[in-house]
């Protein structure tokens, strides 16, 4: 399975340059939060394959103006294609902005999925907003991981977590990839496509 990672910062090779074809062979569209809900609605157009989203810290008009033809993840655990995916997005409280969340209340969100993460005999790909602790994150507030998205892969293992926030453009030294354990973890910043092993078989 092919998936499509987006988040923050809109593509114009497939937005405002978009040719006919160029999402062909996407199977699945991952938006980790911060990108207009026009161009979510595009991109599920023109690719005619599932898109899944959380918030960003900057969605706030999703409230009024959500993407068409996308399903809203947060806080749910959810099947497509065999993949058991689950939404968390957000970022640390730093400006009374929309969706922020101190760490006990996202470890809190965390506990309240879990018995429907055990009903579906775990996670396969958990779509956050803000990073991982220690993993690509800054030390300042704003852009700080959460150290319950650690305990969450070192409890579940799930094989991917796909996040947003960092943008790309923002240092020199920019890492998109890490690992945790049996863990990949993805900054979608922009776009990034990766495989996954197809589970409908």
């Amino acid at each position: 399975m092919r998936i499509l990672a987006v988040s923050d910062e809109e593509s114009k090779g497939l937005w405002d340059y978009y040719q006919p074809g160029k999402l062909a062979g996407i199977d699945l569209i991952l938006s980790a939060g911060d990108l207009r809900p026009e161009y979510l609605s595009f991109l599920v157009t023109m690719a005619n394959r599932p898109l899944l989203y959380i918030y960003g810290n900057h969605d706030r008009g999703y409230l009024k103006n959500p993407p068409e033809g996308c399903d809203c993840v947060e806080d749910r655990l959810v099947t497509v294609k065999g993949l058991r995916i689950l939404g968390l997005g957000g970022t640390m409280i730093y400006n009374e902005g929309f969706c922020s969340y101190s760490e006990r209340q996202m470890e809190r969100r965390i506990r309240r999925l879990r018995g429907k993460i055990r009903k579906a005999g775990g996670i396969d790909i958990v779509l956050t907003h803000a990073p991982v602790r220690g993993y690509g994150d800054e030390d300042y507030i704003s852009h700080r991981g959460y150290e319950a998205f650690l305990k969450l892969i070192e409890e579940y293992k799930p094989a991917v977590l796909v996040h947003g926030h960092v943008h790309k453009s923002y240092t020199s030294n920019f890492e998109r990839c890490f690992r945790c354990g049996d863990t990949q973890i993805i900054n979608a910043s922009g776009t990034y496509i990766f495989d996954f092993p197809d589970r409908t078989g």
